[in-house]
């Protein structure tokens, strides 16, 4: 503490780039302080600093960290803690640029494995951004001290050294429930479970908080569930969705949308009082949609689209600007390309030509002029063949009724069973159209070549994530804004620190499949963590929180330098 009081006395009024003298580890009354990296300027990205805190002044119960679920809850309720006393502090810095800027890698509504905190069971540690005080571009070397002896340590105290053991138990006892309800989802063959009393509206189209006054969920007779869930007294009922293919129905503005975003983000796990805490869906569960003009490069869409004009391959299709339905196609083969077992569809987002096409279509323009088989025709051969499971919003066409095995219908925010009527009327009003009995087809399995990535622009290289949608690669702009199932800008981030560390690493120069390769990826992570990806996995790795596998392979299939082989 006094080296680090002494230095910074020493250097007030310099130029700002003496701070770099600070670089190093402090040794605190109750935390070590390590400076890991000093902005080279009070306006650029702020100091990365770690609090490093002994088990001995923040004591960690070994079954707070039993297993992988109970760690990440007990590190996401201390960076939780840490955000709230960061917002709570009064105190300022004064000073030009970022000086006195403090923040932390704040978790959301869904409780993500993240960077911000780690434990061992042996220590803790919390990692900062800090802006270093600035007038000018001279060092303020009071204010500097301000922040290190004053507000940093009042932020340890009204958050690491106050955190209640019951608040670590409530989380780590959160976790133990939610894994019982994806246990007694892959025990009964369910694709979603959705509790009785979870609030699924949101607060407004930017804002992932509960809605208030919404209507809670209900669920139908028909499909109501009962689990016993450790910690809790009585079972916990709500609606399970079995594997095959469930339509939901319903009038404009009556909750089907709010339902199916809902399912989406229950591949994640969210806080108590989300609402959403009981809401959870298949963890390979992928949302897709249509998305005009992005790039797609070799990937077979020909179950979906074949016999275009001119003769073009439809089996290894690139195009630097796809179509609505193209695109569609696409993002389903991708997505079963990587694993996906359940598909969730909205027809809002959705390609019109893609999704149907009606008996009156069928005889204006007959099958042999039209390419695009849609994927009505294939949602069975999914289920059949595959084994892969659709959720699918659909309010325009009753022609999916024949192929559904369930059929929920929204009521003003309630769920109904409607499953025996939709059979009725789909028996009572045959479509006439004409089905195509065809197995599902071929599903690509490429590779990236070596040379897909590059991240150089001019002498140095860069890949960085600009927001939750973008990230710049060298020259190059890879658009997200489609990827629904990002939620997290640190995902984001961590995306683009996997893009640098593949091509850094020459990962691509080995001949695996995207499969394979990102099975490497998860290997990595749940062996070595996320900063094992970063550069210097053992200082502060930046604000980083894990993707999915599919939001890494759309990043991959949205390069517009990529290459891909068989």
């Amino acid at each position: 503490m006094q080296k680090l009081r002494s230095t910074l006395r020493n250097i007030d009024g310099k130029g700002y780039k003496g701070y770099k003298s600070l670089q190093g580890i402090f040794q605190f009354q109750q935390y070590k302080l390590a400076i890991d990296y000093v902005q080279g300027d009070p306006f650029a990205s702020p100091s990365k600093v770690r609090i490093i805190v002994p088990n001995k002044a923040f004591p960690v119960r070994k079954e707070w960290i039993q297993g992988k679920q109970r760690k990440i809850y007990t590190e996401d309720v201390i960076a939780r803690s840490v955000a709230q006393a960061i917002r709570n502090n009064q105190a300022t810095v004064r000073g030009s640029g970022k000086s006195g800027l403090l923040s932390i890698d704040a978790p959301g509504q869904e409780i993500l494995d993240r960077t911000a905190v780690t434990t061992d069971g042996s220590q803790t540690t919390i990692c900062l951004s800090v802006g270093l005080p600035a007038n000018g571009r001279r060092i303020n070397g009071r204010e500097a001290e301000k922040l290190f002896f004053q507000i940093i340590p009042d932020i340890m105290k009204q958050s690491i050294f106050s955190i209640k053991n019951d608040e670590i138990e409530a989380f780590v006892q959160l976790a133990d429930q939610q894994e019982a309800i994806r246990k007694a989802m892959k025990e009964n063959n369910w694709i979603a479970f959705i509790a009785d009393g979870a609030i699924l509206p949101r607060e407004s189209g930017i804002s992932n908080r509960p809605l208030k006054k919404a209507v809670p969920f209900q669920s139908p007779e028909e499909n109501r569930v009962s689990i016993d869930l450790p910690h809790r007294d009585e079972p916990l009922t709500g609606m399970a969705l079995k594997q095959g293919i469930t339509v939901i129905v319903g009038g404009g503005y009556h909750g089907k949308s709010t339902l199916l975003t809902a399912i989406e983000r229950g591949v994640y796990h969210h806080i108590k009082g989300d609402g959403r805490e009981y809401v959870l869906t298949d963890l390979n569960a992928v949302k897709v949609r249509a998305e005009d003009g992005r790039k797609v490069t070799h990937v077979n869409i020909s179950p979906f689209i074949n016999n275009l004009p001119h003769g073009e391959d439809t089996a290894q299709f690139s195009t630097e600007n796809a179509s609505g339905s193209t695109s569609q196609a696409t993002n389903v083969m991708e997505a079963l390309e990587v694993g996906a077992s359940t598909l969730l569809i909205d027809e809002d987002t959705s390609a019109t030509n893609f999704m149907i096409r009606d008996q009156r279509m069928q005889e204006l323009v007959v099958k042999e002029k039209e390419p695009i088989t849609p994927f009505i025709d294939k949602i069975s051969q999914l289920r059949n063949e595959l084994q892969v499971s659709t959720v699918l919003v659909m309010g325009g066409s009753g022609d999916y009724f024949d192929a559904a095995d369930q059929v929920i219908m929204l009521d003003e925010y309630i769920p109904h069973n409607v499953t025996e009527k939709a059979k009725e009327i789909a028996s009572q009003f045959p479509s006439q159209r004409k089905h195509i009995d065809k197995s599902f087809g071929t599903i690509s399995n490429r590779r990236f070549l070596p040379n897909s990535l590059d991240s150089r622009k001019g002498k140095k290289s860069k890949v960085q994530a600009k927001e939750l949608d973008k990230i710049l690669m060298g020259r190059v702009d890879i658009d997200l804004q489609q990827v629904e199932q990002l939620v997290d800008v640190s995902q984001t981030r961590m995306i683009a620190q996997i893009l640098h560390h593949l091509e850094q690493k020459g990962w691509l120069k080995q001949k695996r499949s995207l499969n394979e390769l990102l099975d490497e990826i998860e290997i990595q992570i749940d062996t070595n963590g996320l900063a094992s990806f970063t550069p210097r996995p053992h200082e502060h790795p930046g604000e980083l929180a894990r993707p999915r596998r599919y939001e890494i392979a759309a990043t991959l299939n949205r390069l517009r330098t990529a290459k891909v082989g068989d």
